[in-house]
């Protein structure tokens, strides 16, 4: 009985790579699993950028989210936006080996007072390669609990104070948006960038809520760092 209970389970998880297998086999579903590997989108936005028609990108997703690859997530900039992420960790051993250049990474967020700080330290600690935070809107001061969170978890948030995008942006930079506000606000001004649509912890403010944003920001910032190389040269 133990052997035939081992086996079950085995079977299912075998069954489940496979449903995954079959999915990525068409080319439009893997060109959406390459497309929000680095960076969340909505599925306008993919239709768009993939030249996919609504409903036969629709049927695409929902058999992508029935094997469990992507996820929606509701905008808390315009409710009436959702965003698709890639649920990364069914996709174990498919990072590319090299996919941007860039000679600085800056991290946007709407008030500059969280994740970007945030997604800057951590940047950090896992490339050479220069990194900023700027917001759409800054706020007077990094928020308390994101000092707090950093420090917790050995980070060090400097410079300690906001500065806006227009004010921080320098030509060649990769911006990363790390909330839909600032994605949505950003619009065509910074058309060559990334979207993370990280929730704000300061909507709630609790330490959970900024442990979460820590952590989401962490897992996506192991998968970029690798793929980013600066121009003309390695990041070692």
């Amino acid at each position: 009985m133990k052997i035939e209970s081992m086996n079950t389970e085995w079977s299912a998880s075998v069954v489940a790579r496979a449903q995954r297998h079959a999915a990525l086999g068409e080319p439009a579903r893997l060109a959406i699993i390459d497309r929000l590997l680095l960076s969340d989108a909505s599925p306008g936005e993919l239709g768009q950028e993939l030249g996919l028609p609504s409903n036969l990108l629709a049927h695409h997703l929902k058999l992508l989210e029935q094997v469990g690859l992507i996820e929606r997530s509701r905008s808390e900039g315009d409710r009436r936006r959702t965003y698709l992420r890639l649920r990364v960790e069914t996709l174990a051993d498919t990072m590319p080996a090299l996919l941007r250049t860039a000679p600085r990474v800056v991290f946007v967020c709407t008030h500059n007072s969280a994740r970007s700080h945030l997604a800057a330290a951590l940047w950090k600690r896992h490339s050479t390669i220069p990194t900023a935070s700027a917001g759409t809107e800054p706020a007077r001061r990094i928020h308390p609990r994101a000092v707090a969170t950093a420090r917790k978890h050995g980070l060090s948030l400097t410079p300690a104070c906001t500065a806006h995008i227009d004010e921080t942006l320098r030509p060649d930079d990769l911006v990363v948006a790390v909330c839909d506000n600032a994605h949505e606000q950003l619009g065509p001004r910074v058309p060559d960038r990334l979207h993370w649509s990280v929730p704000d912890p300061t909507r709630t403010g609790t330490d959970d809520a900024f442990a979460d944003a820590l952590s989401d920001l962490a897992d996506r910032i192991d998968r970029l760092a690798p793929a980013v190389r600066p121009p003309g040269g390695t990041d070692d």
